[in-house]
C-alpha cells in the first residue's frame, strides 16, 4: 500500500501507472518452523519486500541458531537433525555448511583487521578451552590479547588457539599485534612465563612489562599451606589496592611484620 499509494480497493488506484498483480506463494524456514508466505506483486516489478528480502528463505535468527550450534561443537548433520527434530525445519546439509563457511569469513576479517597504533594497557594470557579437534574434544590454549585504549574501553585484539602456551608463540602474537598497526604500547600485563618479557620487549622497547597481580598472588601462594591461603591472601589486598608506593611500602611492612 505504502509503494503504491492508495489502499486496496480504492478506485483511484485505476488512474496511477502501477497497480497490485496478485501474491505468490513462499515459504521460508524459522527458528519457530517453516512459515507459509504470500508475497505481493505489483504489475512493473518495482516493489521490494522489506522484512522478507527477495530470495530470502531463512528469518527469525534461524543463522544464529545454527552458528551457536556449530560452536558448541556439533556437527553439520547433528545441527540438521537438530532442527528437524525440534522444530520441524528441513535445512540442507549444504545450505548449513555455506552459513558456517559465512561466518568463517566474517571472522578471519575481523582476526585480521586494523589496530590503534597506540594502547595504554595490553593484557596478554592464555585461558585453557575446550576444543573439537576432528572427532575428539582436546584441551588447547587460547592465547588472548586485550586492550585499553585512550578512553579506558577494553578490546579483545585477538584471539589465538594453540595446544599449549609457550613464549615463543607469544613472539609471534606480537609481532602480528604490531604488524596490524600497535606501534607502542604503554604497560603490557603478563604471567610470569619464562621467555615472555623478552618477546614483548623485542617488539615495543619502550613498554613496561609488569607482572600480573593474579599471577603474582598464585605464585605466592606456593609456599603458603592450603589452610592458610584465604587469610594470607587477604592480607596481601591491602598492598596491591594501596594508592600509592608509600601506601604500598607501608601495607608491606605491615603484611612481614605480621
Amino acid at each position: 500500500t505504502d509503494h503504491l499509494g492508495y489502499e486496496k480497493g480504492d478506485p483511484i488506484g485505476r488512474a496511477l501507472p502501477n497497480a497490485r498483480n496478485g501474491s505468490s506463494p513462499k515459504t521460508v524456514q524459522s527458528e519457530a518452523g517453516p512459515v507459509p508466505l504470500e508475497v505481493p506483486r505489483d504489475r512493473d516489478g518495482s516493489f521490494t519486500p522489506q522484512l522478507v528480502p527477495k530470495g530470502q528463505r531463512r528469518i527469525g535468527g534461524l543463522d544464529d541458531m545454527i552458528i551457536s550450534l556449530y560452536a558448541g561443537g556439533m556437527t553439520l548433520r547433528d545441527i540438521q537433525f537438530h532442527l528437524l527434530s525440534t522444530i520441524g525445519t528441513d535445512v540442507s546439509h549444504e545450505t548449513i555448511s555455506k552459513i558456517v563457511d559465512e561466518i568463517s569469513d566474517e571472522v578471519l576479517s575481523w582476526q585480521r583487521r586494523p589496530l590503534e597504533p597506540l594502547y595504554p594497557v595490553i593484557y596478554l594470557d592464555a585461558i585453557v578451552v575446550k576444543v573439537r579437534d576432528g572427532g575428539h574434544v582436546r584441551n588447547k590454549a587460547a592465547h588472548l590479547a586485550v586492550g585499553v585504549d585512550m578512553d579506558g574501553i577494553k578490546h579483545v585484539l585477538g584471539i589465538w588457539v594453540q595446544q599449549t602456551e609457550g613464549a615463543k608463540f607469544w613472539a609471534s602474537v606480537c609481532a602480528e599485534l604490531a604488524n596490524r598497526g600497535v606501534r607502542d604500547v604503554l604497560i603490557v600485563c603478563c604471567d610470569g612465563l619464562t621467555g615472555f618479557p623478552e618477546a614483548i620487549e623485542a617488539t615495543w622497547p619502550e613498554s613496561l612489562v609488569q607482572t600480573c597481580v593474579v599471577h603474582l598472588i598464585r605464585t605466592a601462594m606456593r609456599f603458603v599451606s592450603y589452610g592458610q591461603r584465604k587469610p594470607v591472601a587477604a592480607a596481601l589486598k591491602p598492598i596491591y589496592q594501596a594508592a600509592d608506593v608509600d601506601s604500598a611500602r607501608a601495607a608491606l611492612e605491615a603484611f612481614a611484620a605480621s
